[in-house]
Order: C-alpha cells, then sequence, then structure tokens
C-alpha cells in the first residue's frame, strides 16, 4: 500500500518542528523540578507559573521585578558549543538587580529563541538557567522557547531572563540615610561578568588566539572557558549580611558603565564616591584585555567590573561589622572609598591606580 503525499505543506517544511520542541521540555522537567522552594514547585507545562507569597512567609511584602540578558557573550558559548553556563549569568543578572534593592528572588522564567531548536544544546542552557536558580534560592517557574527560522541563524540563539523578588515593606534599599563619609565596601566578581562582551570579543580578534587555546591569563582553561567564566551571584551572601547586620545603605550592581554609571544609581543627589582603585582585587583576564586591547585605565572602569561585582555603602560605625559578615558569607570584601560630596559631574572620582 502506498501514501500519496499530499500537497500541503506542513509547519515542520517551514523550519519550525513541534516535536524537537516536545523532546526538550520532556529533558529539563527534571532539572527544572530541581529549582522547588516554598511558594512554588516548579512545575512546568501549564499556560502559566504559580508562587504562593504566603507559603514563602511573607507577611506585607513588596514586589521588585528585573530582566536582563547575557549580551554578546552569548555567542562565545554558541562558539565554542558549551552552551552548560550562559543560563548561569542569565539568571545572575536578573537576581542581582533584586537583591540590591533588599529583595530576595522569588521565582524566574526564561525566553530561549532560535533559528533551529537543538534539543541537546537547549537543555544544557537550561541546565545552567536551573543552577543559577538554585544558587539563587529562586524557582524556575516557566519560559517559552520559540523557533523563528530565517530570523536566526541555525546554531544561533539569544536568551533573556525575567525574575521578580520579594522584600517585607520598610526594608527595601537604598535607605534614605546615604551620608557624606559613609564607607564603599566592594565584593569581588568572579571575571568579566556579562558586560563588555563585545569589545572582549574584538580584543580576541586583535589577538589572533582561536577559542580553544590555553588562555593567556589562566592556563589551565582554554580562552573560551576563561571567558566563559558565569557571573556571580550575590544573592544568598548579600541577603545574609543584610538581615543580619542591618547596617547596608544601599547596594549598587557592577555591570555595563562600571563604576562611573551604576554607583550613582543608589545615591541622593549632591552625593557621589570617590574610589581607590588601588584596593580593587583585579583578576588576571583584566590585565590581558587592557594590554592586547591597549585599554586605558578610563576605559576599563567604564565599561568593565575590574575585579568588584558589587558595592555596599555603610555607615563608618558599622563598616568592620558589615565587613566581617561578608567574609563570614563567603565574599572576598574589601574598603573600597567613601562618599562624599559631589554638586557636578563626575560623581565618581578615583584615586590609585588599577594593578593590571
Amino acid at each position: 500500500m502506498t501514501t500519496e503525499r499530499r500537497n500541503g505543506l506542513t509547519y515542520a517544511e517551514a523550519g519550525v518542528d513541534i516535536d524537537a520542541g516536545n523532546r526538550m521540555v520532556d529533558m529539563i522537567k527534571p532539572l527544572v523540578r530541581a529549582t522547588a522552594r516554598p511558594g512554588a514547585d516548579a512545575e512546568i507545562g501549564g499556560f502559566g507559573g504559580l508562587f504562593d507569597l504566603k507559603a514563602a512567609g511573607f507577611r506585607d511584602p513588596v514586589l521588585v521585578a528585573a530582566n536582563d540578558g547575557v549580551g554578546t557573550k552569548i555567542k562565545i558559548a554558541i562558539d565554542t558549543g558549551k552552551h552548560d553556563t550562559i543560563g548561569i549569568d542569565l539568571v545572575a543578572m536578573c537576581v542581582n538587580d533584586l537583591v540590591v534593592q533588599g529583595a530576595e528572588p522569588l521565582f524566574f522564567l526564561d525566553y530561549f529563541a532560535t533559528g533551529k531548536l537543538s534539543p541537546e544544546a537547549a537543555a544544557q542552557v537550561v541546565k545552567g538557567i536551573a543552577l543559577g536558580c538554585k544558587e539563587a534560592g529562586c524557582a524556575l517557574i516557566g519560559g517559552e522557547t520559540a523557533e523563528m527560522p530565517g530570523l536566526y541563524a541555525d546554531g544561533d540563539y539569544d536568551l533573556a531572563g525575567f525574575s521578580v523578588g520579594a522584600a517585607e515593606r520598610g526594608t527595601l534599599l537604598p535607605r534614605r540615610d546615604v551620608a557624606k563619609g559613609d564607607v564603599v565596601l566592594g565584593l569581588a566578581s568572579s571575571g568579566v561578568h556579562s558586560n563588555g562582551y563585545s569589545l572582549v570579543r574584538k580584543i580576541v580578534e586583535v589577538s589572533g588566539l582561536g577559542w580553544e587555546a590555553p588562555a593567556p591569563f589562566n592556563p589551565a582553561k582554554t580562552l573560551g572557558e576563561a571567558l566563559l567564566e558565569p557571573t556571580r551571584i550575590y544573592v544568598k551572601s548579600v541577603l545574609a549580611a543584610h538581615r543580619g547586620t542591618g547596617a547596608i545603605k544601599a547596594l549598587a550592581h557592577i555591570t555595563g558603565g562600571g563604576f562611573v554609571d551604576n554607583i550613582p544609581r543608589v545615591l541622593p543627589e549632591g552625593l557621589g564616591v570617590e574610589v581607590n582603585l588601588a584596593a580593587v582585587p583585579v583578576p588576571p583576564v583584566f590585565g590581558w584585555l587592557a594590554k592586547v586591547g591597549g585599554l586605558d585605565q578610563a576605559e576599563m572602569v567604564r565599561t568593565f567590573n575590574c575585579g568588584i561585582g558589587m558595592v555596599a555603602v555603610v555607615a563608618e560605625a558599622e563598616a568592620e561589622n558589615l565587613l566581617a559578615a561578608f567574609k563570614a558569607a563567603g565574599e572576598t570584601a574589601v574598603t573600597l572609598g567613601r562618599v562624599t560630596e559631589a554638586a557636578a559631574e563626575p560623581r565618581v572620582t578615583f584615586s590609585g591606580a588599577l594593578k593590571l
């Protein structure tokens, strides 16, 4: 018996494979389920994700929301075929923005867009997202996978992340009592994090090195592996210090724009900070980028975190206590500088020099 082929086209022939999408969902269900927390069972497959604030222990919560992506760092994951950590970056860029406002991340959703879906590669991406969620203590309650042939080249994909957190009313940051003379502390980064990668990739091109070459600043890893080092997630350590000491007046997540653009976002008008760059624990990757790219210090501090991923403002009398709390929570913390008067730009000034 022969079956005649019908004349009409199919969705699969147009480039969208529904079966591949379903196979991917089946692959990631155990990963998602592992992120369950009080308030969410982290089961996917419905039309919307649920979260119970009362079950999470909140009495009078204020919700805080954030969304972000990972920039062109994603291109390195695609070019190297290493997809299992970029999802950690996606979570980190969102939840670090929540915790600077004193909020505990509750749940996370992702958006994965590609030209032709590879369930195996997509599952590796979600594996990283689930790991990031577990590290941040938030549940992965949903997401969207979009296969869009003609918009993305085969093998290419992009990511967006969305997270919601909560804080009890009256505990949100920044506080209004940030004042001249307050101390500025810095928490060490894990490397470049997820900003400035268009410049990073240009520098790699100038260097002539391939992604599989040993990283000049970390020969134990390939260049691709070293530059895919995930963004540090500060949630648990910062919340522990915030709740344990009550001393944090303000926090700033050091992302694109570096110290220059991010610290003023949490300061009252008329105030700035002076940062001692000699106190920054600079990872070797930044020295390599500066040397190969011919970048001066001004470009470095405006583009990269240079070794500090999070900044905290605290009264001088509480500074040592907060420093100890950060260290007890597993952070490498340093004293960076002080809050100053700043009637005009620049609101962030520098002393000393980066150890590049």
